[in-house]
């Protein structure tokens, strides 16, 4: 009711397969349920390794209850608990941007939206195709493309681990009420020299008008381990017959694709807001990621909702890995726990904090020093609302 739809019955077993039942989080007023929260526990990738996040998700108060407190109270409850049980990151898609800043909540991966014309694009040359396309139905599917995902996971920061579970009931589900109008979804899989390296998830809306095909095509997921696989892969969906338009949801900002083709205009790409971050154990977090340098950075925090992380850290970064420390005396930067939460993962640097105005250099250089040692080689993405 929160968000105006409906769960079928047949959804519930589904759901419920994927669920953590004693994380779901509900608020009453007397017997009725007016507002929920829930989340996940996920491995998320973050610079250097993983570390344990909660994916919070299913968060709602009924619009007769609204204007209460009673968000505060579900997060307060649950960023609790995330701390309780050792997770040092909470994160999230918004349905609204400007609700989780409150609540410690960072913008820390964007998303890229494409509406391409199939007709208008073509491949930078030289260009040839490579390897071999095959169909593959979805319940032979969970068997192929978990590998190629953890692949490409390992490697990039915003993304979360799969259970086997998640990828029956989510992913490769395919309930003929959650297709908006479209066809049932494919399944493709890119080889190169005998290996499974891309795969594409994706569904045909046909129309015609005039007798000319005005069809689109629906992307869910497609990715690929080289640059090799990624371009074969996209050449395959633009290579779909009947087709007029081909869209993609939630792309990475650096996509290779843009500099793959030879009119990148053609893609209409437009960009969003992706993955929120949340610092629930700031010292713990900062410890777990890898840095760029061998240097020392002191920075003052505010956090205003969860209390324990404020303060002066000293951030000490060697060879031996970091040490996170409470420090005296004056910090090299003052930002909020949500600006520090926007350059965890490496979608934006100190440098585009201080030119929104969202961090206070009080050490000279130190801006610049802050960069250099949460510098990353690609930007975060999170292929997937949870």
């Amino acid at each position: 009711a929160a968000f105006g739809g409906e769960i079928k019955e047949e959804d519930i077993p589904r759901w419920r397969s994927v669920f953590d039942l004693d994380r779901l989080i509900w608020a009453f007023d007397g017997e009725l349920p007016v507002a929920t929260a829930a989340a996940h526990t996920f491995q998320l990738t973050v610079p250097g390794g993983e570390l344990p996040a909660a994916g919070v998700t299913f968060v709602g108060v009924l619009p007769s209850h609204r204007r209460r407190g009673i968000l505060r109270q579900l997060m307060r409850h649950q960023l609790d608990d995330v701390r309780g049980r050792g997770e040092p990151l909470a994160i999230l898609w918004a349905s609204e941007a400007p609700i989780y800043g409150r609540f410690g909540y960072g913008l820390a991966a964007r998303a890229m939206f494409m509406d391409a014309e199939r007709s208008s694009v073509s491949f930078r040359a030289p260009s040839r195709p490579t390897g071999s396309v095959r169909l593959v139905p979805l319940e032979e599917a969970g068997g192929v493309l978990p590998d190629i995902y953890d692949r490409v996971r390992r490697e990039t920061p915003g993304m979360f681990g799969r259970t086997e579970a998640w990828w029956s009931a989510l992913r490769l589900a395919d309930p003929e009420h959650e297709r908006r109008g479209g066809g049932p979804l494919f399944c493709s899989v890119i080889d190169l020299d005998g290996s499974p390296e891309a795969y594409a998830l994706y569904r045909l809306e046909g129309s015609w008008e005039g007798g000319i095909p005005r069809g689109k095509l629906q992307i869910r997921e497609a990715l690929g381990t080289t640059p090799e696989a990624t371009r074969e892969i996209w050449r395959f969906l633009f290579g779909v017959d009947l087709v007029e338009r081909v869209k993609g949801w939630a792309l990475p900002v650096d996509h290779p694709l843009q500099l793959m083709l030879a009119d990148t205009r053609r893609l209409h790409l437009t960009v969003g807001d992706g993955l929120w971050l949340r610092l629930v154990d700031l010292p713990a977090a900062l410890r777990a990621r890898s840095y760029a340098e061998h240097a020392s950075l002191v920075l003052g925090v505010d956090d205003a909702f969860c209390e324990w992380n404020t303060g002066t850290w000293r951030l000490d970064v060697a060879a031996a890995g970091a040490e996170v420390t409470r420090a005296n005396g004056e910090p090299d930067l003052r930002l909020t726990i949500e600006d520090l939460a926007s350059t965890y993962l490496g979608a934006f640097t100190f440098a585009d904090l201080a030119r929104a105005g969202r961090v206070e250099e009080t050490t000279e250089g130190a801006i610049a020093r802050a960069d250099e040692l949460f510098r990353t080689s690609r930007a975060p993405w999170c292929p997937e609302v949870f």
